[in-house]
C-alpha cells in the first residue's frame, strides 16, 4: 500500500486500487469472508489503512478448469508435509491455475493456512512435493533445495535408443526466457546436471532413473530430449503442442518418486517414496 496513501480503510484502498478488474462488491465480499489478509492471518472488514503495508488475496478466476485427482498424502508431521501430486495440478497458483493447484487445495482441505511449498514441481510433472507448515522453519527445509542438500530421484518413461548407453552423465546450458513457456539448450558453461540410468526395457521404451544435481526448469526434459529419447507423453520437447486446460489425458510420464535428505532441525535421515505410478508402466 502506497506511503502517502489517506484512503481510511484497506477496504477503501481496495475498491480504489482493483476498481478496473474487481468490481466494489466483491472486494467488500472477500473483507467480510476472511479472504483478504496480512503477515498476521486474516483482517477485520474495517481494517484501517496502513502506509506501505502488504495485503494479500487470491484473486478470481472465472471457469478456472477443475482438476479431477485427489492429492496424496505420504507423511505429515508439525514441521513438514509430503504429498504425492498428480500430474495436471500446478504447484503453486500462477496464470490461469488459482484454486486448482495442491497448495491452495492443500490449504483448504487440512486447515492448514500458514502452508508454504519448499520447492515446486511443473504442472505436468507428477510425485512428491514437500511443503513447510510451521512458518518458523521454512526457511531451514527451503535451503535443502536452494543448497542442493537433498536427493531428489525421478522415473520417466521414453523411448529406447541402442546406440546410447547407460547409465551416464548430461550437463548442459539450459536458457529459460521471461515470456517464454519453453527452456531450450544453449552453447555455454554447463548450469545444468543430470545423472540418468535405464531401469528395465520393454520393447522400444525404457524405464529411466533421473537423478539431477541443479534444479533448472525443464531440465529433465530437455535432458532427455537432448539424447534423442523425449519423454513420453511431453508435448513441449521436440514440438510445442498447447493442450487445453481440460485435457486430462496422456499424462507426462515424468514421476518424482524420493526425496532423501538429513533434517535441518533434528539431524534425522529422512527418506520418502511416492506412492503413484506411471501408467505408460504399470
Amino acid at each position: 500500500m502506497p506511503a502517502d496513501g489517506t484512503w481510511p480503510t484497506v477496504r477503501s484502498f481496495l475498491i480504489d486500487r482493483l476498481a478496473d478488474h474487481v468490481p466494489a462488491p466483491r472486494v467488500a465480499q472477500m473483507m467480510d469472508n476472511a479472504e483478504v489478509v496480512d503477515a498476521d492471518g486474516p483482517i477485520p472488514p474495517d481494517a484501517p489503512y496502513v502506509p506501505m503495508g502488504r495485503v494479500w488475496f487470491h484473486r478470481d478466476l472465472p471457469n478456472e478448469t477443475f482438476v479431477p485427482f485427489e492429492i496424496g498424502i505420504v507423511h505429515r508431521d508439525s514441521q513438514i508435509l509430503v504429498a504425492d501430486k498428480p500430474h495436471f495440478m500446478a504447484t503453486i497458483p500462477r496464470g490461469r491455475h488459482i484454486l486448482q493447484t495442491a497448495l491452495v487445495r492443500l490449504r483448504h482441505s487440512l486447515d492448514l493456512p500458514d502452508l508454504t511449498p519448499a520447492h515446486r514441481l511443473d504442472r505436468a510433472t507428477a510425485g512428491l512435493v514437500m511443503f513447510v507448515v510451521d512458518p518458523t522453519c521454512r526457511g531451514a527445509y527451503q535451503s535443502l533445495f536452494e543448497r542442493h542438500r537433498i536427493v531428489k530421484h525421478y522415473e520417466a518413461v521414453a523411448p529406447v535408443a541402442p546406440e546410447l548407453s547407460f547409465p551416464r552423465r548430461v550437463r548442459t546450458h539450459i536458457v529459460k526466457r521471461p515470456g517464454s513457456l519453453a527452456a531450450f539448450e544453449a552453447p555455454g558453461e554447463p548450469n545444468s546436471d543430470t545423472y540418468i540410468a535405464l531401469l528395465d526395457q520393454r520393447g522400444d521404451l525404457g524405464r529411466y532413473r533421473l537423478t539431477p544435481r541443479t534444479g533448472k526448469t525443464h531440465q529433465l526434459r530437455l535432458h532427455m530430449h537432448g539424447l534423442g529419447v523425449p519423454i513420453v507423453g511431453d508435448d513441449f520437447y521436440p514440438t510445442f503442442d498447447p493442450r487445453p486446460l481440460d485435457d486430462f489425458t496422456n499424462p507426462l510420464q515424468l514421476l518424482a518418486t524420493h526425496l532423501e535428505f538429513t533434517d535441518p532441525l533434528t539431524g534425522v535421515p529422512r527418506v520418502f517414496t511416492s506412492r503413484l505410478a506411471l501408467s505408460a508402466w504399470s
